[in-house]
């Protein structure tokens, strides 16, 4: 999904132990001579998981441990702006990715589904290391490396290369800088403490050109995304009693509106940030069509309401604060399902009515 909200609540579980800090460096420094190392993150990768993987990468593979390459469950298409992060090269489509890894690593992935057909490499890699900051994650590597508190994934990719003493060199800076900024909403969000600000700081030390990273993340978008964009905004519904009487705000995109702006879904995954502005709503929702049939679902919340335990219901992941899910059926159904998740006022049933052109 796209999480570009809160990075985990400050009072989840502990950060991994040194013990467990500890395996995951034995583990990839026992690895044999020329061992096959892949990296994977979620379906659909975002900031996060694309530069949390592929900084990673970059550190693992200047170490010397054996071939390092990176994939995420299917098609192999980088969206604008993350196409242009240092080492894409480190990039394999899933098909062509090492069907019986040394070790794997996954970054970012909630629940082990979000890694669709990948999932059997990790639960035969004799290392199987997993990288996450989502609440939800159940721990379904052989070691986890989990921190609900953490602002991002790239703040786990971080520890685990200072512990291996990578140097910090300015490719790896920008992956970890654009996955610490998409999800920190350039730091904007509860999740920037001052932890946050002192990695930012040493990652901008070596030199990144943070002006033009923040403007290609947040300030660049085609004509056509924005009229799609606003779309979205004209349909959006506001449901004053939902959630409890905390209000809930959304919208939806057909297939049919991203085709004529011959826009992919990846120019929509921003959306989000705009709905959940709403001054009168607490939980957010954008449905955002993968095929026909099919979507893809963003969830925030501005703190009342846990999103993730509606997401997770739904087979998805998150945090409190930013989740989501996939789904198929109209987009009536969708956002009926949600809205019987959600905390509804004692007495009062909301039904917006049909929705068409879905």
């Amino acid at each position: 999904m796209s999480k570009a909200a809160a990075g985990g609540d400050p009072e989840a579980a502990a950060h991994p132990s040194e013990t467990e800090w500890a395996a995951a460096v034995a583990a990839l420094r026992g690895l044999p001579p020329g061992a096959r190392v892949l990296l994977a993150c979620h379906v659909n990768p975002d900031g996060d998981a694309l530069g949390s993987m592929l900084g990673a990468g970059l550190g693992l593979r200047g170490l010397g441990l054996g071939r390092v390459t990176a994939t995420f469950p299917g098609p192999m298409r980088l969206p604008a702006p993350f196409d242009a992060l240092p080492g894409t090269d480190l990039l394999v489509a899933e098909e062509d990715a090492d069907p019986a890894p040394d070790a794997m690593l996954v970054f970012d992935v909630a629940s082990i589904e979000r890694l669709g057909g990948l999932a059997d490499r990790l639960r035969a890699a004799p290392v199987g290391i997993v990288l996450d900051h989502h609440a939800s994650n159940p721990g379904f590597g052989r070691i986890n490396l989990v921190d609900p508190a953490a602002a991002a994934t790239s703040v786990l990719s971080d520890g685990l290369l200072r512990r291996l003493g990578v140097p910090l060199d300015a490719a790896i800076a920008e992956c970890l800088y654009v996955a610490l900024a998409t999800d920190t909403g350039s730091f904007k969000f509860a999740s920037t403490t001052p932890a946050v600000h002192e990695l930012a700081a040493r990652l901008i030390a070596t030199g990144i050109p943070v002006g033009e990273i923040s403007r290609r993340l947040f300030d660049t978008r085609p004509v056509g995304a924005l009229r799609v964009f606003g779309t979205a905004l004209a349909r959006t519904v506001l449901e004053a009693d939902g959630a409890g009487g905390l209000g809930f705000v959304w919208t939806y995109l057909t297939p049919d509106d991203l085709a004529a702006q011959d826009q992919a879904p990846s120019a929509i995954e921003a959306l989000i940030d705009t709905v959940r502005t709403a001054a009168e709503a607490d939980v957010a929702c954008v449905v955002k069509p993968v095929r026909p049939g099919e979507w893809s679902v963003s969830l925030r919340s501005k703190g009342a309401v846990d999103v993730s335990a509606v997401a997770v219901a739904l087979g998805g992941g998150g945090h409190r604060f930013a989740a989501g899910f996939s789904a198929s059926g109209t987009v009536e159904d969708v956002v009926d399902t949600i809205r019987g998740l959600l905390p509804a006022p004692a007495g009062i049933r909301v039904n917006s009515g049909r929705i068409s052109g879905t």
